[in-house]
């Protein structure tokens, strides 16, 4: 299993500006390899019986480029542009790497049938991580010793370890990267001593979780996490740092700065959603042993006039981590299909319509339960099919059931994802 620790760096100025440098010539070699593959396949995707004069250019038709012809011109490209004598080979190779990965996912379909987005070029500031595929081994360019990192080319670099790597952790590749507030190293670590799954037979505690604007999720024992809004408060402070950009002349050194602010409150806010999806993480996995959740559209749902709110709470996010956090702590996890959760009775199996202003679920079996609750209850059920464990959090729908839901209070402590 990998697992991914980031540390801030401590550069100096002239370590910056090679940084910079080296982001800079990556993004032209992009463009100049992504170049090479757009003009191949204008020049191929005509029938094979004939050619269009007008729209297509004229002349031989290039060899098929790929990662390995893109490679071995590398060479060449140090020869014709010395400056790229000064980057490391094997950063290089990533970033054609990462090229071929973005061009094979536009054009190759996945299991599921979709593809990625086509490969776009990239501006001034676009790229701005480069990896080192090799890390404290042979002919590696990377080397960690206690909190110092020696990198190829570049020197050693002060490494703020906040917190300590785990005894036994392999790292394999190391990424520099640059944020809003300074210079970043993302260690990718592979540990080996994963935990092996709980058997079935011992799954004791199982919940589903109803995810929503109004409450962040609801569980199918009545508890719920409140939405915190984290853009929503943070609206003004970005509308009026917006305000401030705009007024700066564009390229001058005034508009970088207040760049740089707008980014950085941007930072904040994703920090502390990230922050908050993690600790209801887990607290979920660490309270159950089986949890449920709902297979949503989220793409489609973020093109309704609740996009905003949507994106804000950021549920795609939040269940991939939550899915990592269990796998970590061998516990399960399980997608069902969300159709009918809402609507039918979790008591009685009933189906009571509702629009989406009814918050209450009330059922001619005499089940008034919040609407939330009814549908986590729902998919607990759907989630525990040939599972030995219980189900409806010991509901009886023979008598009127009326109950507040709890909302959970959750501490601003930091959780490590390794735990």
């Amino acid at each position: 299993m990998l697992l991914t620790y980031q540390f801030k760096l401590n550069p100096t100025p002239e370590q910056v500006v090679i940084l910079e440098t080296w982001g800079e010539l990556l993004r032209r070699h992009w463009n100049y390899a992504l170049g090479e593959r757009l003009d191949w396949l204008r020049r191929t995707r005509s029938q094979i019986d004939r050619c269009s004069l007008v729209f297509e250019p004229i002349g031989k038709i290039p060899d098929k480029p790929d990662y390995y012809t893109q490679a071995s011109n590398l060479k060449q490209t140090k020869e014709l542009f010395p400056d790229y004598k000064n980057i490391y080979a094997d950063c290089q190779q990533q970033n054609l790497m990462r090229l071929d990965k973005a061009w094979k996912r536009w054009l190759m379909p996945d299991n599921k049938g979709k593809r990625g987005g086509k490969p776009r070029f990239k501006k001034r500031g676009d790229i701005c991580s480069f990896t080192f595929p090799r890390v404290n081994s042979h002919k590696a360019g990377a080397h960690l010793k206690s909190n110092i990192l020696k990198l190829s080319k570049i020197g050693e670099i002060e490494v703020i370890l906040h917190r300590p790597i785990p005894d036994g952790f392999e790292i394999k590749q190391a990424t520099i990267l640059s944020k809003a507030d300074g210079w970043y190293c993302s260690f990718s670590l592979e540990d080996k001593t994963v935990p092996t799954l709980l058997p079935i037979d011992e799954i004791k505690t199982a919940t589903g979780i109803d995810v929503g604007l109004e409450k962040f999720l609801t569980t199918a024992d009545g508890q719920s996490v409140t939405v915190p809004q984290y853009y929503r408060k943070a609206q003004s402070a970005l509308a009026r740092q917006q305000r401030k950009l705009a007024r700066k002349v564009k390229g001058s050194k005034n508009y970088q700065r207040q760049a740089n602010s707008f980014a950085r409150l941007h930072l904040h806010v994703a920090r502390q959603r990230k922050e908050f999806h993690y600790q209801v993480a887990h607290w979920l996995v660490s309270s159950y042993d089986l949890i449920v959740f709902e297979n949503l559209n989220i793409r489609g749902l973020a093109r309704t006039r609740l996009a905003k709110s949507i994106l804000d709470v950021a549920w795609g996010a939040f269940l991939q981590i939550m899915q990592a956090v269990a796998v970590r702590r061998g516990k399960h996890t399980a997608g069902v299909d969300p159709k009918g959760t809402s609507i039918n009775c979790s008591g009685c199996g009933e189906r009571v319509e509702k629009t989406l202003a009814d918050r209450v679920h009330i059922c001619s079996c005499g089940l008034v339960i919040d609407r939330d609750w009814n549908s986590a209850l729902n998919l607990l059920k759907r989630g525990s099919v040939g599972l030995p464990i219980p189900v409806c959090g010991g509901l009886d729908s023979s008598q009127p059931v009326k109950q507040k839901v709890s909302y959970v209070n959750l501490r601003c402590s930091r959780y490590i994802a390794c735990n």
